[in-house]
């Protein structure tokens, strides 16, 4: 979200365009209005839940939200090499059109899809921070680079939310098998640094057997399909 809004800024203030900035704004801050008016909905949703349909309603949240992550993950990987080509050709079309509302819509769609309170709150103050280095740096950025490097911390935050998903739904009743470790006296994970790692990386004090193998099967899984498979040869999107 951060670095395709810091492209698009980077780009307007290259080419004189400082003023359109404005309608990328908008649309930032109409996304950013729109995601927490749903995240809203999202807590008083699960505030009238009890029980086991609570459990099965966080763990299927969890595993969707994995799904999304897994799959911006092959489209950054996919994408990375042309990506700034992309935006900025689809910018300079906007401009020479003078839609405006094309920046607007840009931004606002790049924000809202990734707008998932205090989590929240602390992923966009990070993404604003990458975001503002994207824009004073942007040119010198290996968006290749960048992008596996951060892939691979998503693979395994994507790993945690699978986990921690199929960690509720087995409180809810489904079958985990035995628990192959106990580490809640020496790193539980409701408090302090395995509190942090759980809803990092979806560490879990006492895991069964089902959460690991699980956990091992989809971090396998993603690193095949997205950094061991040869790279495709894609051809360059032309821009006039």
């Amino acid at each position: 979200m951060a670095l395709i809004v810091g492209i698009v800024l980077a780009y307007l203030s290259r080419v004189g365009a400082r003023r359109a900035a404005r309608w990328v704004w908008g649309g930032v801050g109409t996304a950013a209005a729109v995601s927490f008016a749903f995240l809203g909905v999202l807590n008083g949703l699960e505030a009238e839940l009890k029980g086991a349909t609570a459990l099965i309603y966080e763990g299927a949240a969890m595993l969707l939200a994995a799904g999304f992550l897994t799959w911006m993950i092959f489209w950054m990987l996919d994408r990375a090499r042309y990506l700034r080509r992309e935006l900025e050709g689809g910018v300079e079309e906007a401009l020479a059109r003078g839609a405006a509302w094309g920046l607007f819509m840009l931004a606002f769609f790049t924000v809202a899809r990734e707008g998932k309170l205090l989590g929240a709150v602390v992923g966009f103050g990070v993404a604003g921070t990458i975001g503002v280095l994207v824009y004073v740096f942007g040119r010198r950025i290996d968006l290749r680079a960048f992008f596996r490097v951060t892939g691979v911390l998503l693979v395994l935050f994507a790993a945690g939310l699978v986990t921690h998903g199929v960690h509720e739904l087995v409180e809810a009743g489904l079958p985990g098998g035995p628990v192959i470790f106990d580490f809640r006296d020496v790193l539980p994970d409701s408090t302090g640094a395995g509190a942090v790692l759980r809803a990092l990386f979806g560490y879990s004090a006492d895991p069964t057997l089902l959460e690991a193998v699980v956990y091992v099967a989809y971090f396998a899984l993603v690193w095949a399909i997205g950094y061991l498979r040869p790279a495709r040869v894609t051809v360059a999107p032309r821009t006039t």
